[in-house]
């Protein structure tokens, strides 16, 4: 042990607690609701917490506790002995204790629990001698050594389950709950052999041992492998620790008046308000949470009696109970609670997971309850939680057909909404390996805490045992997968690589279908199509149901607290006009290479590239503008009255043209050119780094001619609405510059042509020439740039590529073993790099409005959807972020909970 760091002991129940809930960093989620639903008086099984700080001082320094935990702890232990009235390891009447896991932010089954400590061969007898009933010892007993002997020393789980299997099938039970005492104490012996041959140690029978030794087990599951993914793939820290929750056991387990259950104050799914979860009778809580039985609905809505008609007093208890708890938390929670003999007991209580249609629906809710404010429930609702409510579901006419057609499989409890397919993937490293070449659905029998990187890496997930509350609908919420649970029908046998469903067989590879929200299995892969929402907000159809009202009114709600402005990516009227039903005020990049490629334009652009003279090169610009000049109509109308930012050219020339001999001499029959004159072409302009290459405005300053054609489309588009009446509101981007050379040329040449269209045409229309800033250079620099440019964009994808040295078409080969290694803390593609890519944005910002107070400053890469990047984007005060049309909900979301955290 080593020196001591203060109290690391606080002890909960009996109608208080030396912790408090604001207490999270020091005693774990788990610990500080325990302590402050005892503080509320309500009924806590007595215990303690070790702080999370004996965790991190325990990894620190090699595996060794502090020098005073010890004395702590059974001073602790003591005083719950007292209030029980029990002593632990007493053989006539033992207290059991469990021992479980609880760090500040909730990780859902990643971290270790052992329940039931405190039993051995000679305690179990002695009990039952006193008067205890035989089945309840027993099960208690075989529960701690399978615990015990897969947390604590390492023997396989499946070999206790192949001898649970082998005993109901010689008892003939359906359930562990249906095996007999004698069975119990025949295959706890099996379990005893096995840890015996294939543990690290042989089952502790001295209950200190035991204890400690569970304890033990606890903190190092801080460091195990799904803890560490968890953290990586939820952006936690590493270094807060875990504390360790000791505590009384209740047994739901005890008999048919007993029971044991997990409940939401909310449907953790849909947000309604109402008690909703699901419990078992004679189980214990790890029965429900690991579905090794699919458990009962606490408030079925199919009419039966569920909780209340198997429980009356309690269930009033516990309605009351989530009452008192989501009132005092104003947050919607989930809890644990155990029934013995009637009698109900409170286990935890945290804030629960929920889907993202769950969230904003709570949120807004509360707000209209007066349990919080709008602000308020701006920040409780992450900007993945909306992209949930935009997630994507069948087309319900193509599912009716298909259920014609014989496709229904299965139908199971719809844990995660949303629809999904792909390919079957029957474990996670499947799963994992699996999702490089398309989408997989991870099906199990259940999934388990190892399984996590797989679920990360599929397009959702279905089990055929486990109810609401079990690990895979409980993560899938939290990863916001379309998820399905408890599918009965489905025989998953992994060691054969297979899926039966009565007589049909689907092997791994094979294609299926999951809706989310019904809970239905198809066979083959079905199109998912636009969620409820997009079909409310961007389809114009009326719908006033909940989830759309919600959605509404947060994002209402978050523009009147947002500074920022929030365009979107477009570069079609389509896009255009889905942006500005999902509130994008502008178009922040307009991409113009993308109107080359297509089928009618390209000849006529691959014409302005082999070009043998200035005359052929000016035919096929000029065949080229009117269609350019239609493009930019659709879309100034689309958004008509807000502005639109155009990037002129940006790739080299080269992808315009043919590869391969085939191509080249198509392209060459069609130009009536020789392929060799062609392929000549292709290979003078082709690059070993086109990235940094022939590219942007080094493209409009050697060949001119082009950019030329394109403002004039742009302003002849804009001519074209001004005389209908409309208001367009056209902005000229310059890719790619670096030098103050290069603007200010680059800017004389486009607005002569400016003026020169708009004098034709007898208007006067502002239109701002500004850059893309994407350059490192062009960064440091930006005073001498902004001298010549109405605005900046910050394009952070080439941004970050120079700044890094990374490309982002081979990063894929080594950034996962970075992110796995933490050599890096995120993808910096995906989450701005706020200590290098972030300081050339600063310095930009800083230098630019120096030298041009009046200069207007966005950006439009891809971190402008990303709520983090966002929220550094609002401390450089940008004036806009633009991001692709579907996540401007988010970027409005997370810009207004930016404004209110700077606040």
């Amino acid at each position: 042990m080593t020196e001591s760091i203060g109290k690391q002991v606080y002890s909960f129940g009996g109608g208080s607690a030396e912790g408090r809930s604001d207490q999270k960093e020091l005693l774990g989620g788990k610990g500080a609701g325990l302590a402050e639903m005892s503080g509320l008086g309500l009924p806590v099984p007595p215990g303690f917490t070790i702080t999370t700080e004996v965790c991190v001082r325990y990894h620190r320094d090699g595996g060794r506790y502090p020098d005073s935990l010890e004395a702590e702890f059974e001073a602790a232990l003591a005083k719950v002995e007292a209030l029980e009235g029990k002593k632990f390891g007493d053989p006539r009447e033992p207290m059991l204790l469990s021992v479980r896991s609880g760090g500040p932010v909730s990780m859902p089954g990643m971290m270790d629990t052992v329940l039931n400590l405190g039993l051995n061969e000679r305690i179990v007898e002695d009990w039952i001698g006193a008067g205890a009933e035989p089945r309840f010892a027993r099960d208690c007993f075989r529960r701690l050594v399978a615990m015990y002997g897969d947390v604590v020393l390492g023997a396989p789980h499946d070999g206790f389950e192949r001898a649970l299997a082998a005993a109901r099938e010689r008892e003939g039970a359906a359930s562990d709950s249906e095996l007999s005492a004698d069975a119990l104490a025949a295959v706890t012996r099996e379990f005893l052999d096995l840890i015996a041959s294939r543990g690290r140690a042989p089952f502790p029978t001295d209950p200190r041992a035991q204890l400690w030794g569970a304890v033990q087990a606890v903190v190092e599951s801080w460091n195990n492998r799904r803890a560490r993914e968890y953290r990586r793939l939820h952006g936690l820290t590493e270094h807060s620790g875990t504390g360790v929750n000791v505590q009384t056991m209740v047994f739901g387990n005890r008999g048919p008046d007993c029971a044991t259950g997990v409940a939401f104050t909310r449907d953790p799914a849909t947000g309604e308000r109402r008690v909703y979860g699901e419990y078992l009778r004679n189980a214990q809580g790890e029965d429900v949470v690991a579905g090794i039985r699919t458990p009962h609905s606490i408030a079925p809505t199919d009419g039966s009696p569920g909780l209340g008609g198997d429980f009356p007093e309690a269930y009033a208890e516990l309605e009351r109970i989530c009452d008192v708890l989501e009132r005092h938390r104003r947050e919607m929670q989930d809890v644990e609670f155990t029934i013995e003999h009637g009698h109900l007991y409170m286990l935890q209580t945290r804030s629960g997971k929920r889907t993202g249609l769950a969230a904003v629906r709570i949120a807004v809710e509360m707000a209209a309850e007066g349990l919080i404010d709008r602000r308020e429930a701006l920040l409780r609702v992450e900007g993945e939680q909306l992209v949930q409510m935009l997630a994507p579901v069948f087309d319900p006419r193509e599912k009716e057909a298909a259920i014609a057609a014989g496709a229904l499989l299965a139908r199971g409890l719809a844990a995660g909404p949303g629809a999904a397919s792909g390919r079957i993937a029957l474990t996670a490293e499947r799963a994992e390996a699996m999702a490089a070449q398309g989408p997989v659905l991870l099906v199990r029998d259940e999934t388990s805490p190892e399984d996590i990187v797989g679920m990360h890496a599929s397009a959702g997930i279905l089990t055929s045992r486990g109810g609401m509350t079990s690990h895979a609908a409980v993560v899938a919420r939290g990863l916001g997968k379309p998820c399905i649970v408890g599918a009965g029908a489905l025989a998953v046998d992994e060691a054969a690589g297979a899926l039966r469903v009565g007589e049909r067989v689907f092997r791994e590879g094979d294609e299926l279908s999951i809706d989310g929200t019904s809970g239905e299995v198809l066979a083959g892969a079905l199109a998912p199509r636009s969620s409820e929402v997009l079909q409310a907000i961007v389809g114009g159809a009326a719908d006033d149901s909940p989830p759309v009202v919600a959605f509404r009114r947060l994002v209402e709600w978050s523009d009147g607290e947002r500074r920022m402005g929030v365009r979107a990516n477009a570069d079609t009227p389509h896009d255009a006009r889905v942006a500005r039903a999902l509130g994008a005020q502008g178009i922040g990049l307009c991409r113009t290479e993308h109107m080359f490629f297509e089928e009618d334009r390209l000849p006529w652009m691959r014409q302005v590239i082999l070009a043998r003279d200035e005359a052929q090169r000016a035919a096929a610009l000029a065949r080229l503008r009117p269609v350019q000049q239609a493009d930019f109509e659709g879309i100034f109308e689309a958004m008509d009255g807000l502005p639109v930012t155009v990037r002129l050219l940006d790739p080299p020339l080269h992808e315009f043209l043919p590869h391969g001999d085939k191509a080249v001499r198509q392209l060459a029959a069609q130009m009536g050119l020789e392929p060799e004159v062609v392929a000549a072409k292709a290979e003078s302009l082709s690059e070993f780094n086109p990235m940094l290459g022939h590219r942007g405005c080094r493209l409009g300053l050697t060949t001119p001619e082009i950019y030329d054609m394109q403002v004039e489309a742009i302003v002849g588009a804009a001519g074209a609405l001004a005389a209908r009446g409309l208001s367009p509101r056209p902005e000229i981007m310059v890719p790619l510059v670096g030098t103050e050379e290069e603007m200010q040329r680059l800017r004389a040449r486009a607005a002569a042509i400016v003026d020169r269209v708009l004098a034709e045409a007898g208007l006067e229309l502002p239109i701002p020439i500004g850059t893309m800033i994407e350059v490192p250079r062009a960064a440091l620099v930006a005073d001498r740039i902004a001298r010549h440019a109405d605005f900046f964009s910050f394009g952070t994808n080439d941004l970050t590529q120079m700044t890094y040295g990374f490309s982002r078409d081979d990063v894929a080969r080594f950034l996962p073993d970075y992110l796995e290694d933490g050599i890096l803390p995120h993808d910096p593609f995906e989450r701005l790099d706020r200590d290098g890519v972030g300081r050339l944005v600063e310095i930009a910002c800083e230098l630019g409005r120096e030298a041009r107070p009046d200069l207007k400053i966005g950006i439009c890469g891809e971190h402008g959807g990303d709520p983090s990047s966002i929220e550094f984007f609002e401390s450089c005060a940008l004036d806009y972020v633009s991001c692709s049309p579907y996540r401007v909900p988010v970027a409005r979301l997370a810009a207004a909970r930016a404004r209110l955290r700077s606040a």
